[in-house]
């Protein structure tokens, strides 16, 4: 896939990495990515894809803007409150980047619904939601980048079981709901958290496109942010998994 001579310009400090040159930044143009949550992940994730040229990315979230959002979801402006998150979202990658296509879906995702991406991008805040994504990315051969943050921390991985067999998925780290499982509204979060979890969610997807790098696949990245410090755990498939286990 060629690029124009304002394509060339847009992306020249990508073209400039030997990692991606070229070449990556057409496989970029070329690439379907769909992200299931546009708040505070979703947000900073699907600007960094935008920024980099991804070629069709698609929004899925049914929920509009709340004041409280504004926070951390800085992808929104208080004259959006009460607007649909997707559909403003959207718009943001459009006018960011006029060579992306973005397309929204203010719907609630379900198991039913069938995102087009080549990498499904879990930025949801439930884990209904994580577990049907699992299982869709696993059951349809896609990867699925994952992201959380709660209080000062967060955590971003890269689940393969459907296109490797070596790989885990998610539910090889998280069999079922935990017990206790909080939403950020509950406990509260840093704002600056979620977009560094955002950011690292998009750098994974990049990594993932143009076939550079080490992606976080069967790795765990943990972020503490009142330290500073962060660090890598290793995942290993669960082989009584109910979604990729013999």
């Amino acid at each position: 896939m060629s690029l124009n001579s304002d394509q060339i310009e847009r992306h020249k400090r990508h073209i400039l990495l030997k990692e991606i040159g070229g070449p990556g930044v057409a496989k970029l143009k070329a690439a379907k990515v769909s992200i299931i949550g546009a708040g505070a992940l979703g947000g900073p994730c699907a600007l960094y894809l935008a920024a980099a040229g991804v070629g069709k990315i698609e929004i899925w979230d049914d929920d509009t803007v709340d004041r409280s959002n504004l926070q951390r979801q800085i992808q929104f402006a208080d004259q959006d409150i009460g607007r649909r998150k997707a559909d403003l979202l959207s718009a943001r990658l459009t006018a960011l980047n006029p060579d992306v296509r973005a397309v929204a879906r203010p719907q609630r995702f379900s198991e039913a619904s069938t995102p087009y991406g080549d990498i499904l991008i879990d930025a949801t805040d439930n884990f209904e939601t994580r577990f049907a994504l699992n299982r869709m990315a696993h059951e349809t051969g896609r990867y699925l980048v994952s992201g959380a943050a709660s209080r000062w921390s967060g955590q971003v991985g890269v689940y393969a079981s459907g296109v490797s067999p070596d790989a885990p998925c998610y539910q090889c780290f998280v069999p079922d709901m935990p017990p206790e499982a909080e939403a950020c509204d509950e406990v509260g979060v840093v704002g600056a958290v979620t977009g560094m979890v955002g950011a690292n969610m998009a750098l994974e997807a990049i990594k993932l496109i143009v076939g550079s790098g080490e992606a976080l696949i069967g790795r765990l990245l943990i972020i503490d942010g009142l330290t500073g410090e962060s660090r890598v755990l290793k995942l290993r498939p669960n082989p009584d998994c109910s979604v990729c286990g013999q």
